[in-house]
């Protein structure tokens, strides 16, 4: 296969305005983002219609050749770049030779939040990049509906929130830059209950639900708040009955990543059931 021609200059006008994308300011500016590493960029390159295009090294293009051929055939622009012109466009140290140009995947509220929905993921003030990208893999792999992130939340193409998804961004609809009274005021109007994760005193048992008439078959948007200080007393009003992971042994709490995928399951295993 003949490779495109090699882009040798980290002062590429094309490389300059890839760049450009590790910021959050001409991210939302162009409706673009980056994605890095083969992982990403083969679950990106599935969706067709994702992909704007291609920088790949000499190295990488042999060892994941169907990456050029798809950029072929889907006639997206693909560049052969050097290590270290690549290293211009990758927020990791060894970036695996291959960074993709993704047009922004966001989708309308009303889309996700219909009566179809069955489990749908709320993040409200998350502003963990890690732990946002974590919950979108969990709320993929649980097969949940969608995945809103308040517009009080970390930015979703942030370079680690990709990341963290490991491809998964490229399977769930996300919905972006939404107030968290808009998306319970619409749950709710769709027939799903709104449980807020959160352990404060009025806080049902997750793993005893029947004591308190919780019913985790039910439809539900599951709502998740800041990892330092949780959700406030304003947020929590917003919602239909807080739940608690319980702690069986000594550990003060859980990380918000690990709560939430305790959730997100609990709910995923009952309306299976």
């Amino acid at each position: 296969m003949k490779l495109p021609d090699v882009i040798s200059s980290p002062q590429s006008k094309r490389i300059k305005n890839a760049a450009k994308l590790l910021k959050r300011r001409d991210r939302k500016a162009t409706g673009q983002f980056l994605v890095e590493g083969p992982q990403a960029v083969r679950e990106a390159l599935a969706r067709k219609g994702s992909v704007v295009e291609l920088f790949i090294t000499e190295e990488a293009a042999e060892e994941h050749s169907s990456f050029v051929s798809a950029a072929k055939h889907g006639r997206m622009q693909c560049s052969i770049v050097t290590g270290e012109v690549l290293t211009e466009l990758a927020s990791t140290v060894n970036s695996q030779g291959v960074v993709a140009v993704c047009k922004a995947l966001d989708v309308d509220l009303t889309s996700v939040l219909d009566k179809e929905a069955q489990l749908v993921v709320v993040l409200s003030q998350v502003r963990d990049p890690g732990n946002a990208g974590t919950i979108i893999r969990l709320a993929d792999a649980a097969g949940a509906d969608a995945v809103v992130l308040t517009s009080s939340s970390v930015d979703v193409y942030n370079d680690k929130v990709v990341r963290s998804t490991a491809g998964s961004l490229f399977h769930i609809p996300v919905v972006t830059g939404v107030g968290l009274s808009e998306v319970t005021e619409l749950a709710r109007a769709r027939g799903l209950q709104v449980l807020a994760a959160d352990a404060n005193d009025e806080a049902h048992d997750l793993h005893h639900p029947w004591d308190t008439g919780l019913d985790l078959t039910a439809r539900t948007a599951w709502v998740f708040g800041n990892e330092a200080w949780g959700m406030s007393a304003e947020d929590l009003s917003l919602c239909d009955a807080s739940v608690a992971v319980p702690i069986y042994g000594s550990a003060e709490s859980l990380n918000l990543g690990t709560a939430a995928g305790v959730c997100i399951y609990e709910s995923a295993r009952n309306q299976r059931m």
